[in-house]
């Protein structure tokens, strides 16, 4: 194999791991709406994506199978793709992140929650759970906050700067929403929904411009 196949087989897998982050927000939104009209009664206003795959549910082996498995698979096809894109330090680690953040969904998929994903004397799979579901709220966040700062200067556009800023604004002003939305019973799905939505658009944005890059 010449130097010129190598290269090209490397831009080959690079692009294939560019769509494996483009297509995760329709991945998302296409299984979740499948999984919640095959549970009675779900509603995606009040109540966690979690809940489709919980001890007991209608859904509890078809949601991991449907979203959790593909989407880390997904993540981590991306993150090892942005990894392996760019010599700078932060940028590696927002890769990191991404990968990271598959292998939370990963977790959140093969620890389900307690039924009502909520108990007062939660499982061991009910913390480890939560403990995964953390790893993916924050990693995604942290790595488009990193792109705040290197969408002008790796990718040359002040608009993916600002678009980062924003996902990042969103998914955090969304926080206390869900926090509040505990407590009242009414609205987490929704809040969860923005939350976890503007990080995976912003990680759709970000494979789209490195599928747009020049080379």
């Amino acid at each position: 194999m010449t130097n010129k196949d190598r290269r090209m087989h490397g831009n080959r897998t690079l692009k294939a791991g560019y769509l494996a982050g483009l297509i995760t927000p329709l991945w998302l939104a296409l299984g979740v709406a499948i999984a919640g009209a095959m549970y009675p009664g779900y509603s995606h206003v009040d109540q966690a994506m979690s809940l489709l795959g919980a001890e007991g549910a209608p859904t509890q082996t078809l949601s991991p199978l449907l979203n959790n498995f593909p989407l880390g698979a997904l993540f981590m096809l991306f993150g090892v793709a942005v990894l392996l894109s760019f010599d700078n330090r932060w940028a590696r680690v927002s890769g990191l992140l991404i990968i990271l953040h598959g292998l939370g969904s990963f977790g959140t998929g093969y620890f389900a929650c307690d039924a009502g994903c909520a108990p007062q004397h939660p499982s061991t799979s009910q913390n480890l759970h939560n403990l995964a579901g953390l790893v993916m709220a924050f990693s995604l966040l942290l790595a488009s906050a990193v792109w705040i700062f290197l969408g002008r200067r790796l990718l040359g556009s002040r608009a993916f700067a600002w678009f980062s800023l924003l996902c990042t604004l969103v998914a955090v002003g969304a926080l206390p929403l869900m926090a509040g939305a505990l407590e009242s019973g009414q609205g987490f799905g929704l809040y969860q929904r923005i939350n976890y939505g503007a990080s995976l658009l912003w990680v759709a944005g970000l494979a789209l411009m490195l599928l747009r890059r020049p080379g």
